[in-house]
């Protein structure tokens, strides 16, 4: 079932949340009610008592909704096939505020994926946000951590927020300018 808008949910179970903008975690327990305010790249950001949090795809049957599938690579997957997911992967991250996944944003200037001799990946991640003074960057590390973290082979994702260059509305990918009407 596709969330709406504005949907009330009770959490059928204990659920794993972040914090909106903080990034901070802990759990909603079972029986809270809240309301989803928006439903991308399969996570969802719920309303509760003021507060707003991001619950993961994987964490979806807790409101009701179907869990995002976990990103599979085949056996003989290449590094591209393995870069390739990590991008994806990001394309799946969007601001709370603005309905535009980071990647089209222009957001994510540098992603280094490093193979280790044991076959495990790490993931070293420079992005950026639409604003300095943005509130968002702590949850948007947070999301864009998440979600590299289920690709498999990935070991760990270090997130670093950067200033420079600063961010202007001629990163944003065609595709995007034209949604935001900045054509």
């Amino acid at each position: 079932m596709q969330a709406q808008p504005n949907e009330p949910v009770v959490f059928e179970r204990d659920c794993d949340a972040a914090l909106i903008p903080s990034g901070d975690t802990g759990v909603i327990p079972k029986g809270a009610e809240g309301m989803i305010t928006q439903a991308l790249g399969g996570s969802y950001t719920v309303y509760i008592q003021g507060n707003l949090f991001r619950i993961d795809g994987k964490d979806a049957d807790a409101i009701g909704k179907e869990p995002e599938p976990t990103p599979e690579l085949p056996d003989d997957a290449t590094e591209a096939d393995v870069e390739r997911l990590v991008w994806d992967q990001m394309r799946r991250c969007y601001d709370p505020e603005i309905p535009i996944n980071i990647v089209e944003l222009g957001l994510i200037y540098e992603c280094d994926i490093t193979l280790h001799d044991n076959g495990t990946r790490s993931v070293a991640i420079k992005m950026t946000l639409t604003a300095p003074g943005c509130g968002m960057g702590d949850i948007l590390a947070y999301d864009v951590r998440e979600k590299v973290l289920q690709v498999p082979t990935i070991e760990s994702v270090d997130v670093e927020i950067v200033f420079d260059p600063p961010w202007s509305f001629e990163m944003m990918s065609e595709a995007a300018r034209l949604q935001t009407g900045m054509i």
